[in-house]
């Protein structure tokens, strides 16, 4: 969480990047660590004009930084890269000081971060374009078409706090590596991770203006968002704030990566209970639940639902669960003390409508027990909302069929897991179950970054992933060429 105050000099406070060039202001905000509210670190607010400044010098450079070689972008991505992975151990520390998840997961997050920008250079290099022939029809003789993909403008990239780091880069990598300058708005929790990527980019040699990092409030993304400037608009966070801006702005390119209430089914088929029951366990509640693909409801077939069931709830009963600064525990804090409130408010919720609480359902302060639940009725938000928090649902099934109707009985539809060797199901379940994709033989939270990544439904629109994210940045362009073929 953060907290603003005004002072006069503030030396240890980050700065913010404007056009490239590290800035300050005499607002100076403070982050506090989510588990025990102590200091994680502080940084200058950009004033409205430091906002406009960014934005004037996004749209002045684009032409130049469009023009620029896929050498020189790939460059400056393989070089943050390279900086990331060398200092993953302070990245994945100061993760963990301004967000509050376990070492382990930011660890985890910084060495992503660091592919993230990797697969970015790569895709640099290789982003060109088609040759195709025209000469196909009648009166197309000598004809051929060559097809490139042009930047659609600068971009507005707006960041969640669940992955302050690794989430950024999905926005900020894949606009430079096709020459398209970029204003990050990180979230106001969590900005500090974004502010050390400022200063990474800061030692490249991209031109000014092809990137910024204003660390504003939530009340400046409006204003941000509307400027016909920034014609692409790039957001993950909630389905409200999602939704609403794509509404508000129907002429700009808007991506979203939404929420989601990710399920993982457990076919009749399945026989290695005891690890299935330890990955549905992490993945339920890594990152404290706070994960658009955190394993929110687990679908048994009849056969396996006592014996698997009885696992889960051992396994999530065993989660080290405490300070993220012990290397040993695995489920931290929420975000805030809010959020957990808000989560206890749910399962107390299905609890008076019926549902049995099989291990969890205790809050302190900000950290609420891994849980899992069962019994719950159909239409109790643990089940049809995204909690976003450490609890699960565990629901015994009769079929295929009946599993995979449950799954689509969903506003969202994010990613989906299905435990089965049996590749007929594996390939029905790629046709049939309405999410952006399908994990076989684990759980729904596993992603690699250079893969396609995002829902439809209420899950969003576009996907991220380097190569599609680079896609979405920008547009087709065909150049009809006479007498080369």
């Amino acid at each position: 969480m953060a907290r603003r105050r005004s002072v006069a000099v503030m030396s240890d406070a980050r700065p913010f990047y404007v056009a490239g060039a590290a800035t300050t202001s005499p607002d100076v905000a403070e982050v506090l660590h989510p588990y025990d509210g102590s200091l994680a670190g502080a940084h200058h607010v950009p004033t409205a004009d430091d906002v406009a400044r960014a934005i004037d010098a996004a749209d002045a450079v684009r032409g130049r930084f469009a023009a620029t070689s896929a050498s020189q972008r790939a460059a400056a991505l393989d070089h943050v890269a390279a900086r990331l992975a060398g200092q993953a151990e302070v990245v994945a520390h100061l993760i963990t000081a301004e967000n509050g998840k376990p070492l382990r997961w930011a660890r985890a997050e910084a060495h992503r971060a660091a592919s993230t920008f990797r697969w970015a250079a790569e895709e640099a290099r290789r982003f060109g374009g088609e040759l195709q022939r025209l000469d196909t029809d009648t009166g197309s003789e000598g004809r051929a078409a060559l097809v490139r993909r042009f930047p659609r403008g600068p971009v507005l990239g707006i960041a969640p706090f669940n992955f302050p780091l690794n989430l950024v880069a999905h926005k900020v990598a894949p606009a430079l590596a096709v020459g398209a300058p970029i204003v990050v708005k990180p979230a106001p929790a969590t900005p500090l991770s974004a502010l050390l990527l400022g200063e990474l980019l800061a030692e490249t040699d991209l031109p000014e203006g092809a990137w910024s990092v204003l660390p504003v409030g939530n009340d400046a993304a409006p204003g941000l968002a509307a400027d016909p400037r920034l014609p692409v608009i790039s957001f993950t966070g909630s389905e409200q704030v999602g939704f609403a801006i794509q509404a508000a702005h129907p002429r700009k390119h808007v991506t979203l990566e939404l929420g989601g209430n990710a399920a993982a089914v457990v076919c009749a088929d399945w026989e290695d209970l005891a690890q299935t029951a330890e990955r549905i366990a992490t993945f339920g509640n890594y990152q404290g639940g706070q994960s658009c693909v955190s394993v929110q409801r687990v679908l048994i077939d009849a056969s396996r639902y006592d014996e698997l069931a009885a696992r889960i709830v051992a396994a999530v009963a065993d989660l080290p669960t405490g300070s993220p600064w012990d290397e040993a525990t695995v489920v931290g804090p929420l975000i805030d003390e809010a959020a957990a409130i808000r989560v206890a408010e749910w399962v107390d919720e299905a609890v008076a409508a019926g549902a049995r609480v099989l291990t969890g359902g205790r809050r302190d302060g900000a950290t609420y027990a891994p849980t899992v639940l069962a019994d719950v009725p159909a239409d109790a938000r643990v089940c049809r909302e995204e909690v976003f928090g450490p609890v699960m649902v565990l629901e015994r099934v009769d079929s295929i069929d009946d599993a995979f109707a449950r799954v689509n009985d969903s506003r969202f539809g994010l990613q989906t897991g299905v435990f089965t060797h049996d590749l007929r199901i594996a390939h029905r379940a790629h046709r049939e179950l309405e999410v952006g994709g399908v994990v076989i033989g684990d759980v729904p939270s596993y992603r690699a970054d250079q893969m396609p990544y995002g829902g439809i439904k209420a899950s969003g629109v576009g996907r991220e992933g380097l190569r599609s994210a680079m896609e979405d940045y920008t547009y087709e362009k065909v150049l009809v060429l006479p007498d080369v073929l």
